[in-house]
């Protein structure tokens, strides 16, 4: 395992086109360094609700703010990055490994995620106590 850090999760600029009649934004292979396997989006989040809250072993995922705006906390065993994303032309890209809490959801959010694997549960952590553990290996 790559002992990646949650400096390792950029944002990343989504290309955009502007047009009068509204923009376009487009998430094409030279925008994400994997392969699309799986789509799915969150919605209707209550107030106070979170999401996530696990890592993934091999998985790398690209999330967006469709609409609305939430928070990300991500976390290696060591440092913690919140990030807030609320712009449909960037996205956060989460690579294996890290630790990750989606909150604070605005009313009317949805958030999009491009995965690089299919659904697979032996591919999550999902105590973090686990997690601490995994990544001292």
């Amino acid at each position: 395992m790559m002992n990646l850090t949650v400096s390792d999760c950029p944002i990343i600029e989504i290309p955009k086109i502007k047009d009068y009649r509204g923009n376009l934004a487009v998430i094409e292979k030279e925008v994400i360094p994997f392969t699309i396997a799986r789509v799915y989006y969150l919605f209707d989040v209550p107030s106070g609700s979170a999401r996530g809250g696990h890592a993934h072993k091999n998985l790398t995922q690209f999330l967006v703010a469709l609409s609305g705006s939430f928070d990300v906390v991500l976390k290696d065993g060591k440092d913690q990055n919140r990030l807030t994303l609320n712009n449909p032309s960037k996205g956060l890209l989460i690579k294996p490994g890290i630790w990750r809490e989606l909150e604070n959801f605005s009313s009317g959010a949805v958030c999009l995620v491009l995965a690089s694997n299919v659904y697979e549960e032996e591919d999550y952590i999902r105590e973090f106590e686990a997690y601490q553990s995994y990544k001292q290996r």
